[in-house]
């Protein structure tokens, strides 16, 4: 009997994309241990491993067969890639280029023991990060340092900004995957990258009024208004965003704040000063780590750090991670609601998820549990439960998609 290790798609997929993983030529109900590994783009290695039994054909089918123990138990077909671990501790595995895949090793090895078992069969498997066709356009337009990326065939599409967090730089790797999805999306950096300004003291919507003036005017743009896809930091900002700027159709934040945090927002003659840090209600775990979520004052005591969403015509989608550490994202959700509400503004759609942490990110993208947050400048816990995390962001991925498809249409 000679083992093999089948994948569908074969060779290669896109990231977001489930897959399908099976072996065949084992002894009935033979004890197997399945083993994942990928190294990012700074040479962190990242694996995961689980115990299966062969079924009485000699068969696996992880959409079928349960793991019985490892890195997950149960039935969990994507669980040898959401449930990996960086070998080097505090490390968010992140797509740094989407311009190449990450390689994923698949191993079959023989028994129950992760590095004792022989090895019976191996496959590589690219899972790419810009599907077929996707281009990849950089953005040189004014002040505005950006990356836009736009599916295959001519548009016009619903245009997306896309808006990371404190981290900074130019990240890619969401607006590449939602460009395979049939979006014009603008991965837009606003800070500590290219010439723009390496802190964070002040954020003018000026900056972010010329990139959504960018995209609107696009000709593979469809009109009239553009949606706002932001986690974290650029929740926040992407909520400033809404509340200040015309064009802007449908927006979806991922654990936002309703408050200035850390420096200053202004538009125009109007600013908005940073809510408070309360240092004397940071806690630090048992492992520990600083639990910063009762760090920074409430809105309701500091009303000047409110960002004004009363004013934004924009349906809104907020996706919320309940166990989020990094700040109260529920609460902040939950009286942006109201505040809409109490101005006569349509009720926003507010989407909970239990036991997920603070970076809710594309599909199978391993939870970033605990680690360097910039602001506070020493490694925090953000949140999060390994298996209900990972079922957090594929139903979130599923959900951006549906609102924006609904209230910026689809490809003409």
């Amino acid at each position: 009997m000679v083992a093999t290790l089948s994948l569908e798609p074969a060779g290669r997929s896109c990231w977001d994309e489930p897959l399908s993983i099976a072996v065949r030529g084992l002894y009935p109900e033979q004890p197997i241990t399945l083993r994942a590994a990928l190294r990012d783009e700074k040479g962190v290695l990242f694996r995961a491993h689980a115990r299966y039994c062969a079924d009485s054909h000699g068969e696996l089918d992880l959409a079928r067969a349960p793991a019985l123990g490892g890195s997950f138990a149960g039935l969990e077909p994507m669980g040898l890639l959401w449930a990996m671990e960086p070998d080097r501790p505090f490390w968010r595995l992140i797509k740094r280029d989407v311009q190449t895949p990450f390689v994923v090793e698949l191993e079959v090895l023989d028994g129950h023991e992760p590095d004792g078992g022989r090895l019976l069969a191996r496959a590589v498997h690219e899972r790419h990060f810009m599907a077929p066709g996707v281009r990849r356009v950089p953005v040189r337009e004014g002040r505005v340092r950006a990356t836009l990326f736009l599916p295959p065939e001519p548009g016009p599409y619903p245009g997306i900004v896309d808006l990371f967090g404190v981290g900074g730089g130019l990240l890619e790797y969401r607006a590449s995957l939602l460009a395979g999805r049939g979006f014009a999306v603008l991965a837009l950096a606003y800070y500590n990258y290219d010439d723009l300004p390496k802190s964070m003291e002040a954020m003018r919507m000026e900056y972010f009024e010329e990139a959504v003036d960018y995209l609107l005017s696009h000709p593979e743009v469809k009109g009239p208004g553009i949606g706002i896809l932001g986690i974290s930091k650029g929740g926040e900002l992407g909520l400033a965003m809404a509340s200040f700027l015309k064009g802007i159709k449908a927006a979806v934040f991922i654990n936002g704040s309703m408050v200035a945090v850390g420096n200053t927002i202004s538009y125009k003659d109007e600013t908005i000063p940073p809510v408070s840090h309360l240092r004397d209600q940071i806690k630090v775990t048992k492992d520990g780590l600083l639990d910063v979520v009762e760090g920074l004052q409430s809105p309701l005591v500091e009303t000047k750090s409110v960002i004004p969403v009363e004013r934004s015509d924009t349906t809104f989608l907020f996706l919320v991670g309940q166990d989020d550490h990094n700040w109260k994202s529920e609460f902040y959700a939950n009286e942006i609601s109201k505040r809409l509400q109490a101005h006569g503004k349509e009720k926003p759609q507010v989407i909970l998820y239990p036991e997920a942490g603070h970076y809710i990110e594309p599909p199978y993208f391993p939870l970033y549990k605990a680690g360097m947050h910039v602001l506070v400048g020493t490694n925090i816990t953000f949140g999060g439960e390994p298996k209900p995390h990972a079922m957090t962001q594929v139903d979130a991925w599923q959900q951006l998609q549906t609102f924006f498809h609904k209230h910026l249409g689809s490809k003409n």
